[in-house]
């Protein structure tokens, strides 16, 4: 049982700040902020989890299986990843490509510590609480002084794949649409840098400055960390109704109001646009078909425009109401990857994407959220992230864009650097 008890905050979005700042002091924090991002779908505006009771760490070899035991043995709030290698739990697939960053494929945790924000409520719920302990530590977060301490040395980012070798791999995978092996895939590249000494609480708070998405994540295991501005939910289990939310389609922002809103709607019109979207709306509904009741799949909004800090974006909403038979991990573990990022059809698109690209994805493109007590859930997609390893002080980001039929490889390479932008000013 939780010991809860509830607050009226006076400043939330200061309180946020500090909450993460005074948080740092232990192993394991996440940290999911939706920016106050009009969301239909949502249950707090901000959590954090600090401080683990009990947790899961492993490698992709039956993660799903370990993960649903955790799951049903806690029956508590867990937190935690699926970085993307898990596919290779669940198909025959592997993940050979370079890894600087040696993160654990699966980490979950219970958290001692546990604070919900909607509005200006706040909500701590703690385990295994000393007396006056939660008061004390509330006392210490309103304290908590959240000055700018960001004096790193800019670093000098590297990319892992060249212009002319990102042009070349999109036209070799081109070649495998026109052969008819696939319709589409989503072709990534790693940026990174090496020696690197980050401040990971101050890069977090200028990225996401910079996006202010519905799904920025903070994370920390020890010495590991993600920090995420996020647009993408993956999946969302609410009861018995299941909901993911891919999103396919990107266009600039513009400072003319005027220039902006064509631009807006000229993304609901681009023909390549809607076609890589609605290629990934089906897979999304194959794949929740799997779990869900017969004749419950449905497509609630299909390429709906929605508008972000930096991009405007094209997301679609598909619904399922889940089969009494499957478990909440079944529901993850026959989804999983989110289709937006692999491609369709989905297994030939992860096989070649792991042929060209250079680097083992790992937590990026995978998925990072919670379990409550009754089995429901929350994921986003791991995007527009900055990946950081302290111990052997590497940094890494990626981006990634949809390669169909339609694709230009030279305008598809401007899309990654369009959404390398956040990062690299952020870390440069």
């Amino acid at each position: 049982m939780r010991t809860s008890v509830i607050y009226t905050l006076q400043e939330p979005k200061f309180f946020k700040k500090q909450l993460l700042k005074w948080a740092q002091q232990y192993r394991e924090i996440t940290f999911l902020d939706s920016n106050d991002y009009h969301q239909q779908y949502s249950s707090f505006d901000t959590v954090l989890a600090a401080d683990a009771l009990t947790l899961i760490k492993t490698d992709n070899y039956k993660a799903f299986e370990d993960l649903s035991a955790y799951q049903k043995t806690t029956r508590d709030w867990i937190f935690g990843y699926l970085s993307y290698d898990l596919k290779n739990d669940t198909e025959k697939l592997e993940s050979n490509n370079y890894d600087g960053l040696d993160f654990p494929d699966l980490f979950f945790f219970q958290p001692k510590k546990l604070f919900f924000i909607k509005g200006n409520q706040l909500e701590i719920a703690y385990l295994n609480m000393c007396d006056d302990e939660l008061e004390n530590d509330f006392n210490e977060i309103l304290a908590t002084t959240v000055e700018n301490e960001d004096e790193h040395t800019p670093l000098a980012i590297k990319q892992r794949i060249t212009k002319e070798g990102y042009i070349e791999k999109v036209t070799q995978m081109l070649e495998h649409i026109h052969l008819g092996d696939i319709y589409e895939a989503n072709f990534c590249m790693e940026f990174y840098a090496e020696d690197a000494i980050i401040n990971p609480y101050e890069k977090y708070q200028a990225l996401n400055a910079i996006s202010e998405p519905p799904f920025a994540t903070y994370f920390k295991n020890y010495k590991q960390y993600l920090l995420s501005a996020s647009p993408e939910r993956y999946i969302r289990k609410d009861e018995s109704k299941i909901i993911s939310q891919p999103i396919k389609g990107t266009a600039r922002r513009s400072n003319s109001i005027q220039e902006d809103e064509a631009i807006k709607l000229e993304l609901t019109k681009n023909e390549k646009e809607r076609s890589e979207n609605i290629m990934i709306v089906d897979l999304v509904r194959n794949d929740l078909s799997r779990t869900a009741k017969k004749g419950s799949v449905n497509v609630e909004e299909l390429c709906g425009a929605y508008t972000f800090k930096q991009v405007h974006h094209l997301i679609s909403t598909v619904v399922s109401e889940l089969d009494d038979e499957y478990s909440p991990v079944d529901v993850i573990r026959t989804s999983f990857p989110m289709g937006s990022m692999t491609g369709a059809p989905k297994i030939s698109a992860m096989q070649i994407i792991e042929k060209l690209e250079e680097t083992k994805r790992g937590l990026y493109s995978g998925a990072v959220g919670y379990f409550t007590p009754t089995g429901d859930f929350d994921f986003n997609v791991v995007i527009r992230s900055i990946l950081y390893n302290e111990a052997n002080k590497y940094v890494s980001f990626s981006v990634g864009s949809a390669i169909t039929s339609k694709a230009l490889p030279e305008k598809e390479y401007d899309e990654c650097l369009l959404k390398a932008k956040a990062m690299r000013s952020v870390l440069e």
